[in-house]
């Protein structure tokens, strides 16, 4: 079905956009001619231009526009922020009907179907959970009011971090190495424990991006300057606590939409029991060690009924290694 090749292809452009929008969200748009096929195309990245996705998708089809249905992976905003509302570039444009796949919650933007039903133009929402998913650091930001929390840990088969010598590199093979790379371009954030900042001296910058998010050195410990997550290749924040509350509104000011955590247990398992962990990445290598460091630590947990669930939703093979993806679906 059309629709359905459409989302598929906002959906992708959602996912390379990813890092490039925040604070605003990474909405892509498309419009296609009444035979379906696709005219011109757009995505919001701030890194290019402060254009909303609909207007560089207008942009690009000109006159073609006129007459065209617009498809938005985002209800069109009907506000006037740093740019004008989409709805006037799109009604300007002579755009016939548009389709949107997520419904805006943020009471400043919404209203903007309305907008384009009262200048007569057709109207569908049409949900799309792919399209959705794609775009949920943001609405993960807009319902909860903070980034979207995201702990990325490389383990052994039996669930350790590092061998009862502390050591920990390589356990990942290089292929999940590369696959974080691409993790880390699309966070706002990274995020680290002053002991990981020691231990391992991360540089934490996306190897082959031009992207070049916030670095966080999270805890009590003194980290020496010389370290190379205060070079100067991206900005970096201390926040010197192990207090959760205050770690997460430091995000929550900065107006982050997606966090990558990296840290180690201590900090990793403080975030998830305190319900700050919104998904887990697991690269697990096929080693076993019997003893050393476990990826996470205490959770205050003490029957099974209190465990913390986890829904699977994606599995991938990495050279030897296997990429487990889940989602919090009961954090405490």
């Amino acid at each position: 079905m059309f629709i359905d090749d459409a989302y598929a292809h906002l959906a992708a452009l959602c996912r390379s956009g990813q890092g490039a929008s925040s604070p605003n969200p990474n909405v892509s748009a498309a419009i296609y001619s009444s035979d379906g096929a696709l005219i011109a195309d757009g995505l919001h990245n701030r890194t290019h231009s402060v254009d909303h996705a609909e207007v560089v998708a207008l942009k690009k089809a000109g006159a073609a526009a006129r007459g065209a249905t617009m498809v938005v992976s985002l209800e069109p905003c009907a506000h006037t922020g740093t740019t004008p509302p989409c709805t006037q570039a799109i009604i300007d444009a002579g755009i016939s009907k548009v389709i949107y796949a997520v419904t805006d919650p943020n009471p400043i933007a919404a209203g903007g179907a309305k907008v384009l039903t009262d200048a007569g133009i057709a109207v569908e929402y049409r949900a799309s959970a792919e399209v959705e998913f794609a775009q949920r650091a943001w609405l993960t930001k807009q319902v909860l009011g903070r980034p979207l929390m995201i702990w990325k840990v490389a383990t052994t088969l039996d669930s350790k971090v590092a061998a009862s010598d502390g050591t920990s590199q390589w356990i990942s093979g290089p292929e999940s190495r590369e696959d974080v790379q691409v993790l880390r371009a699309h966070s706002d954030a990274i995020l680290i424990g002053t002991n990981t900042a020691l231990v391992d001296n991360p540089h934490l910058i996306p190897r082959g991006h031009a992207a070049r998010p916030v670095r966080i050195v999270c805890g009590e410990q003194v980290v020496p300057p010389t370290n190379r997550v205060f070079d100067n290749e991206a900005r970096t924040i201390v926040v010197k606590s192990k207090s959760i509350p205050e770690l997460m509104k430091v995000l929550k000011d900065e107006g982050f939409s997606q966090v990558l955590v990296e840290a180690g247990p201590t900090l990793g398992s403080a975030l998830m029991a305190t319900g700050n962990i919104d998904e887990l990445i697991v690269y697990q290598a096929p080693k076993l060690l019997g003893a050393g460091k476990e990826f996470v630590s205490h959770l205050g947990i003490s029957t099974l009924e209190d465990h913390i669930g986890l829904e699977l939703i994606s599995v991938e093979q990495f050279g030897s290694d296997t990429k487990s993806h889940y989602r919090i679906v009961n954090g405490r």
